[in-house]
């Protein structure tokens, strides 16, 4: 375990890095944290999303998983010129993506309904409204769970993929060696580290992961995870990262 001076985060920058989780950890380490997306969002083509045979209006509901899935949904509507029906239904899967809406819809309590951040809860919502004809705006490489929990519930509904991640071109902008620790949040980030850098190796660089599935597409690329979250001691990537530090301190 080597001291941790230089730590590479595949996120954007936090609006107040300061008063933020990682402005703790730069006070109480005197580390240098760098944040650099490591993918970004584009929108798939009106041919493709034509070639995918899903028609807005056949559908009466929408389910949002993320407020990219409501950006994107909106504008292949208004790409396709399509004219979203007053009548729709919304059922987002937090109250901040129900909120985001706002941006393009009247917020009304009857045709928009949202869980806790909780899948299982707005299955909840969706089974109260089982007549509906559901449309699943969604990326190209999306989460399997809510369609699994769709279809085991007989509920009517087509996915569309409306836009896809594709890895950020950084290998010129970034001197990756320079890292003693590289955090990732998704498995794209794990497919765009090895994009833009074919040859890595990791040596003695800390890999540290957030979720499974992050932690299980850094295992196949021959990555060894060091730290990692959720778990219970450490719920969050910062509280990893910290006891990941604190340990290196010790040991110094």
């Amino acid at each position: 375990m080597s001291k941790v001076k230089n730590i590479l985060v595949s996120q954007p920058v936090p609006a107040d890095l300061e008063k933020s989780p990682y402005g703790d950890l730069i006070k109480k380490y005197g580390v240098n944290i760098e944040f650099i997306k490591f993918f970004k969002i584009e929108s798939v083509s009106v041919r493709e999303f034509r070639d995918e045979k899903v028609y807005i209006n056949e559908h009466t509901a929408i389910i949002f998983n993320s407020k990219h899935a409501v950006d994107h949904f909106f504008g292949i509507a208004k790409d396709v010129r399509v004219e979203v029906p007053e009548t729709m239904k919304y059922f987002c899967i937090s109250e901040s993506v129900a909120f985001y809406l706002q941006k393009y819809v009247q917020f009304r309590k009857r045709k928009i309904f949202f869980s806790e951040n909780d899948v299982s809860q707005l299955m909840d919502l969706i089974k109260k409204h089982k007549t509906e004809r559901f449309l699943l705006p969604c990326s190209d490489n999306h989460s399997k769970d809510l369609p699994d929990l769709l279809d085991a519930a007989k509920i009517n509904y087509s996915e569309a993929v409306l836009y896809r991640t594709v890895p950020a071109e950084m290998k010129a902008l970034v001197d990756i060696n320079k890292f003693d620790m590289l955090v990732f949040f998704s498995p794209q980030g794990i497919r765009s580290l090895f994009h833009n850098w074919p040859d890595f190796k990791q040596g003695d660089i800390a890999i540290g992961t957030f979720g499974t599935t992050t932690s299980q597409a850094a295992t196949e690329a021959g990555l060894k995870v060091n730290l990692s979250a959720p778990n219970p001691t450490t719920p969050s990537m910062t509280m990893a990262i910290d006891a990941y530090l604190s340990k290196c301190q010790k040991k110094a």
